[in-house]
């Protein structure tokens, strides 16, 4: 699918300072090593442990419906990740550079690079997945994916990018709603158990979002309020 490359421009190709951690033989303290600094530590860091509640469907229907989802969920997460983190590297990058032209020359060479390294895998996408790709790169940015075409490149390119996406009933303008959209909530019950199980890594959200709260709502149907 075409619009799935003007998608994939988003992504940067900087890498990360890494932070490795030891432990010195002859203590129980374990150090952080920081750019060759040793800072020591003498805690535990523990991952966080979210109870989850059973999953139950009401038919079969429902059952299947969430399991297709979760296929969908699990393929595209990954993309959603990368673009946040790439994201970030290319607006650190292009504040670095004071001359709109050479802004345009980075930002059309991290295009070029990007749609040969990730376009194949892209157009692989159906449209459901690339609809849940849109929605996924909102929760990980705080930005639709039409506004971060429309900052990277202009208005007009933005326009065009949300029509083609139309042609395929895609919406880039959409948002991650899981407050309102219940598919958008079973998406999240997705993220999270996938998270916990250590089969998706975790990365936290741009979006204010408070599971318990969702679940209270769409399984319990309690009427809290969204904070």
């Amino acid at each position: 699918m075409k619009f799935l490359i003007y998608i994939s421009f988003l992504f940067s190709f900087f890498g990360f300072a890494q932070v490795n951690e030891i432990d010195q033989d002859s203590t129980d303290v374990t150090y952080i090593v920081v750019e060759g600094d040793s800072i020591p530590k003498t805690a535990i860091d523990l991952d966080e442990v979210m109870l989850l509640h059973k999953l139950k469907f009401d038919s079969k229907k429902d059952r299947i419906r969430y399991l297709i989802l979760r296929r969908k969920t699990i393929k595209v997460y990954p993309y959603a990740k990368m673009a946040a983190e790439r994201l970030d590297s290319l607006s650190r990058h292009l504040k670095t550079l004071k001359k709109q032209r050479q802004k345009k020359r980075y930002t059309k060479k991290v295009q070029k690079y990007i749609e040969g390294e990730f376009s194949d895998e892209l157009k692989k996408l159906t449209r459901t997945e690339g609809q849940i790709l849109v929605k996924l790169i909102h929760r990980q940015t705080g930005r639709t994916t039409f506004d971060l075409v429309k900052e990277l490149r202009n208005g007009w390119r933005a326009f065009w990018y949300n029509t083609t996406a139309n042609v395929f009933d895609i919406k880039l303008k959409k948002e991650y709603d899981p407050w309102g959209d219940k598919e958008d909530y079973l998406i999240e019950d997705v993220l999270q158990r996938n998270f916990q199980s250590g089969r998706l890594e975790r990365q936290k959200s741009k979006l204010n979002i408070d599971f318990y709260e969702l679940t209270d709502k769409w399984v319990y149907n309690k009427t809290n309020s969204q904070q």
